[in-house]
């Protein structure tokens, strides 16, 4: 028995037949012109939170990187994007983690969240002069610890190699000059939004304790009909 699901494509186009918990708070985005529909996605709430984030960390670095505003304001509006992002993973994962049994992932991703911002403040208000030289690798790095404790949770491959971009991220940045910041919004932020445009590999299903009888019947339909090629999103 192998500790990633060998069946599972590492990334593959999302599927429309999904489980129970990722239905709740589904968010749809179609546009036509005419009869042609010219965008139709479909975004769960993890996928969201990916969004979320994505936003987040492109806003905070490429400002770090090109807007001539002072360091102590820049951490205040890191601070107070940071906890809005925080807060909003918590609010939108908490039902799929508990359903998951995976809730152990999502305190990994507070706990380095809010530990990330504040070593940053504190070298910012302190003068910390070797974390503040440092901040890029050191946001790159709880980003690859936050993914690697997601791969280990789901069992995933995806997650995994995300983990060691990001790694690779930190050895490339000595040599990327002055662009160290853009580069590692880029890094971070494009990793995020590809994750919420595909579908990642992950565990078999488990035994989901907080679901009724019939929501479990309906999730066991979902994955017979996830394994037939023709159930994909068109």
């Amino acid at each position: 028995m192998t500790f990633f699901n060998p069946v599972e494509p590492i990334i593959r186009r999302k599927q429309e037949a999904l489980d129970f918990q990722d239905r709740q708070g589904l968010l749809s985005l179609e546009m036509k012109i005419g009869q042609k529909t010219v965008i139709s996605v479909f975004y769960t709430r993890i996928d969201q939170v990916f969004v979320l984030w994505g936003l987040i960390c492109a806003a905070i670095f490429v400002t770090a990187q090109f807007a001539p505003i002072s360091w102590v304001i820049q951490a205040g509006l890191w601070s107070v994007l940071t906890l809005l992002g925080t807060v909003g993973m918590v609010v939108l994962t908490h039902f799929w983690v508990k359903v998951e049994r995976l809730r152990w992932v999502l305190c990994c991703w507070v706990a380095l969240m809010l530990s990330g911002v504040a070593l940053t403040d504190l070298s910012i208000f302190l003068s910390w002069g070797q974390i503040l030289m440092n901040l890029c690798p050191m946001w790159l790095g709880l980003s690859a610890i936050g993914y690697i404790c997601t791969g280990i949770g789901m069992r995933s491959r995806a997650f995994t190699f995300a983990s060691l971009v990001h790694l690779l991220g930190i050895a490339v940045l000595p040599y990327l000059g002055s662009w160290q910041f853009l580069s590692t919004g880029i890094v971070i932020a494009a990793s995020l939004l590809v994750f919420s445009g595909v579908q990642w590999d992950m565990r078999p299903p488990v035994q989901y304790e907080f679901l009724t009888p019939e929501q479990k019947r309906f999730n066991e339909q979902q994955y017979r009909l996830r394994q037939v090629p023709m159930y994909v999103k068109a």
